[in-house]
């Protein structure tokens, strides 16, 4: 059973309103304690954020003030929030009176505690500014842009980055409303997660403009997130839009012209879109994700721009989120396949609606494959659902949580399981939840006492245990299957002449790619490169897949590929393979490792660089 502390009833308004939402209820049971906030929101929470910040390109710091309403148990004598290097001028309550406050012990990741010592304040004002180092934030030259005139800034809170320039309580489970004045030089635009209310901005100081953003519904602070650059934008429909840089604009939204009709398919599936605006900002290459589903705006890598709408299963990934994660959020990260698990299966739904079952088909047989890969090479630990306390179990969360879903859906039938979810989302909205809390809504709603059904469905072996239990749902994609039949006549010795691959979307040539024996010499390599033209693809996905390929051969001709890709691509799920294959054969590709990353280092986003040198310090996965 959960414990909440409920202060007030949530509301489930479809368009923004004139005041925030009455608090969210937060989790105290065992399950829900999150080890990576410093706070103790049972005491003393955080309900709303308000920001009033000016972007600094020169010294790369945001500075300003945010203030904070607290909810306090009777009693209670200060508030803990969580800081990472933010550097803190004063804090006052609301009539400008000191208050008392300290930054504890720091941790490399976690940060420090930030403790406010309260009197009777209940909400409290804090000058401060974020680090040059902020690991929330991307700060870009122009160079790095797409238009190579003006700079760039973004965001990326996911997991714990915000509290790098937020003095606030980091955690998912403390849901909190916000809102934020952003002031920015005059030839730049800012765009935030929220409500836009000065969409053209409005005159600050000389030289500067201000934007005002309003988010009413309490959401986690990881959502909380701001890019400022030379941004445009291009409706859609009335609802849906595109902002990128000019030079990019048009063939951005080109490709992502279906995000109306999949904002429609999401609700015809699991309910009314609750959050106004859905639109979509395509950043530049060095973000380091697909995607980020910050509400009202998904922030979007520019690797999904191919050409041929391949990719834009990620907008309906990140769409999805605006149930699964943004309406019920996972409330710490041991539980994230609450938020990506649910987010998969439901994007592969949209992507049936929308482009038909094979194409669905596809992408969760694809699933499928990076889901046994994971098994194989993961620690038995690290497969489980419910992961460790300190985090989540990466791309695990995404196909392992898919594939129990929908192994709920072909056990009890589509119908009843839609039923289901719709009422799971209304249940729960804007809230948080655990494992043990989905799992108890399961058996009351779902199962309803049914013995037998609960015996098949094996719900806690697929929540607490390792591996893969054996009534998962393995959908096969009579697509991919062709693919493996060319695999297998290439395999046999066929001249890679009679491949066909003209009309293969990404997903075939990943299949085709990752398909091949990882062995091979040369001769083979240098056929497969000069037919296929892989070595200067303009897809990062095919070229990514072809450079792990020929750096476990040791394959020469590839290096001067490897060097220009690698500083030209920021997302991680693109780069980091590559430097892990480099390392994985030591003494051949280490020194071309480290000497592209010495020159790409600069054009990553914290996020990126982190893994990055995580990945190239450690010694256990080298080649000896």
């Amino acid at each position: 059973m959960r414990v909440l502390i409920a202060f007030a009833a949530v509301t489930t308004a479809t368009t923004a309103v004139a005041a925030p939402d009455a608090p969210s209820p937060i989790l105290t049971t065992p399950e829900a304690k999150d080890v990576l906030t410093y706070a103790r929101p049972e005491i003393a929470r955080v309900t709303h954020v308000d920001l009033d910040l000016t972007v600094d390109f020169a010294s790369h710091v945001i500075h300003g003030t945010a203030a904070l309403d607290i909810l306090a148990a009777a009693g209670a004598k200060e508030v803990i929030l969580d800081d990472k290097n933010l550097a803190i001028f004063s804090i006052t309550d609301a009539a400008g009176h000191t208050l008392a406050w300290s930054v504890g012990a720091s941790d490399p990741e976690k940060g420090a505690p930030l403790t406010v010592q309260l009197g009777t304040a209940r909400r409290i004002v804090i000058a401060y500014r974020s680090d040059p180092g902020a690991s929330a934030l991307g700060w870009l030259p122009p160079a790095l842009t797409a238009g190579k005139v003006k700079p760039y800034l973004f965001s990326q809170g996911e997991a714990i980055n915000n509290r790098s320039w937020i003095p606030t309580q980091d955690s998912p489970g403390i849901r909190q409303s916000w809102a934020a004045k952003i002031t920015v030089p005059a030839d730049l635009v800012a765009v935030m997660s929220a409500e836009r209310l000065t969409p053209g901005g409005e005159p600050a100081a000389k030289g500067w403009h201000s934007y005002r953003f309003r988010m009413d519904h309490n959401v986690p602070p990881y959502l909380i997130a701001l890019a400022v650059g030379d941004i445009d934008f291009k409706a859609i429909d009335g609802r849906t839009g595109v902002y990128a840089e000019p030079s990019t604009l048009t063939k951005d939204a080109a490709e992502l012209s279906d995000t109306g009709k999949m904002v429609t398919t999401a609700e015809a599936l699991y309910g009314k879109y609750r959050w106004g605006r859905y639109d979509v900002l395509v950043l530049p290459p060095s973000f380091p994700f697909g995607g980020m589903e910050n509400p009202t705006l998904t922030f979007a890598t520019p690797t999904i721009i191919t050409g041929d709408k391949s990719n834009v299963d990620v907008i309906a990934h990140e769409l999805a989120h605006s149930w699964s994660g943004n309406l019920v959020t996972n409330a710490t990260w041991a539980d994230s396949w609450l938020n990506e698990g649910f987010t998969t299966y439901f994007e592969n739904r949209i992507d049936e609606a929308l482009y038909g079952k094979e194409r669905a088909a596809t992408l969760a047989d694809l699933s499928w494959d990076n889901l046994q890969r994971d098994l194989k090479t993961a620690k038995p630990d690290a497969t489980r659902l419910h992961g460790d306390a300190g985090g989540s179990n990466g791309e695990l969360d995404y196909n392992k949580g898919s594939t129990f879903l929908r192994t709920i859906e072909y056990t009890v039938g589509r119908a009843r399981w839609d039923a289901y979810l719709r009422g799971y989302f209304d249940r729960h909205a804007f809230q948080p939840q655990t494992t043990a809390g989905f799992l108890a809504d399961l058996r009351a709603n779902l199962i309803k006492g049914d013995r037998g059904l609960e015996t098949k469905l094996e719900l806690d072996r697929w929540a607490y245990q390792p591996g893969l239990p054996d009534n998962a749902v393995h959908v096969k994609s009579a697509t991919l299957a062709k693919i493996d039949a060319t695999l297998a006549r290439v395999d046999a010795g066929a001249p890679i002449t009679s491949v066909d691959a003209g009309h293969w979307s990404t997903q075939e040539w990943l299949r085709f790619l990752n398909g091949l024996p990882r062995k091979q010499d040369a001769a083979r390599l240098g056929e497969l490169d000069r037919t296929l033209g892989l070595s200067a693809s303009p897809n990062p996905y095919i070229r990514s897949a072809w450079l792990v390929l020929a750096i476990a051969n040791r394959y020469d001709p590839a290096i001067p590929s490897i060097e220009q890709y690698l500083p030209s691509v920021g997302r991680m799920l693109l780069v980091v393979p590559v430097y892990r294959a480099l390392k994985a054969v030591g003494s051949w590709g280490m020194p071309i490792a480290q000497r592209v990353y010495a020159q790409a280092r600069g054009s990553y986003h914290p996020v990126t660089v982190g893994a990055i040198d995580r990945l190239l310090a450690r010694k256990d996965d080298a080649a000896r």
